[in-house]
């Protein structure tokens, strides 16, 4: 054997070792997220909307994976919205999904026509599109007796649409990981909740999604989206363990040191009274922060035990 295919060899034993813990990862993650808000349960049928972009594709394949080993039975189907857009490939999901032997609805809409109609040139047109689209699948969702509609936004859109809200709309807010849909019938969950894009943009490439890419949002310049995006990247480069530790601070809410009056009874706050369960006063302290951020380890096992059953945190 000679000193190249040794090489070869090693390299291809390197990326399977890599692509394997990669793959534990997301699954891990996505179990944790489904187990800690109870997203998926027995006899639910997953409706997963499938958009052709590398975070779908990646929720689709985990949940498929993961519903081997699933505590819970659950049905799967995949939806795509065809929005008409000039050059869409109509051919590439319906042949993906046919190889891999999944259930799915291709929805015909010319939601691409509408919003180029009702928005003027050089205007953003997410706002329309979002509406537009989220009615249609709402409605598809019923018509196909759906329980959950599972969306693929990762954690990475959590952070970015959290500082969207602060910067622009003056709100303390972000994308729940599970809520209820505008007409109260299904329930809308988001299973990437706790991974990076970047291990998603890492599988994708390995899995070589047939990736989509959507002509009618991703080109338009200088959205608040890609610059409060771009701001999160270069922090994530300059101050390693910053973006996992403010993922953990929308965990770990402290209402009484706000300034939410319907969070948290301040009239209550009196002399001489006492109230339980609160943080006591700092303004006087001088702020005692880790110097090194808060996070996670990506290799450490969750152990969660469950009798007669192996749990989504389980699934390994």
């Amino acid at each position: 054997m000679t000193n190249n295919t040794l090489n070869q060899t090693e390299q291809t034993k390197k990326q399977t070792y890599n692509f394997n813990k990669l793959q534990k990862r997301l699954r891990r993650n996505v179990g944790n997220a489904i187990a800690d808000f109870d997203m998926i349960e027995d006899g639910d049928k997953v409706m997963v909307c499938l958009s052709g972009g590398k975070d779908s594709y990646t929720l689709l394949d985990i949940l498929l994976n993961l519903r081997i080993n699933a505590p819970v039975h659950f049905d799967i189907v995949a939806v795509n919205l065809d929005q008409k857009q000039p050059g869409f490939p109509e051919h590439i999901l319906p042949e993906y999904l046919e190889s891999i032997g999944v259930d799915y609805k291709i929805v015909e809409e010319n939601t691409y026509g509408i919003v180029k109609e009702k928005i003027p040139e050089g205007k953003t047109t997410c706002s329309l599109c979002s509406r537009l689209r989220r009615g249609i699948l709402y409605r598809t969702a019923t018509e196909l007796g759906a329980t959950k509609i599972a969306l693929g936004h990762h954690r990475d859109d959590m952070l970015e649409t959290l500082f969207l809200n602060m910067f622009y709309g003056g709100k303390m807010k972000s994308m729940p990981p599970k809520l209820m849909s505008d007409d109260g019938k299904q329930i809308v969950i988001r299973p990437l909740a706790y991974c990076k894009e970047k291990d998603i943009e890492k599988y994708s490439i390995a899995k070589q999604f047939p990736i989509i890419p959507c002509n009618l949002c991703g080109s338009q310049p200088n959205l608040q989206r890609q610059v409060v995006k771009e701001m999160l990247q270069k922090w994530d480069r300059q101050y390693p363990g910053r973006i996992e530790t403010m993922f953990s601070a929308i965990q770990n809410i402290v209402p009484s040191h706000l300034c939410d009056t319907t969070l948290f009874d301040f009239k209550g706050i009196q002399h001489g009274k006492v109230i339980e369960g609160i943080e006591g006063d700092i303004a006087f302290d001088k702020p005692d922060l880790p110097i090194i951020p808060v996070i996670s380890s990506d290799d450490v096992e969750i152990e969660f035990v469950k009798e007669n059953s192996i749990p989504f945190k389980e699934i390994k």
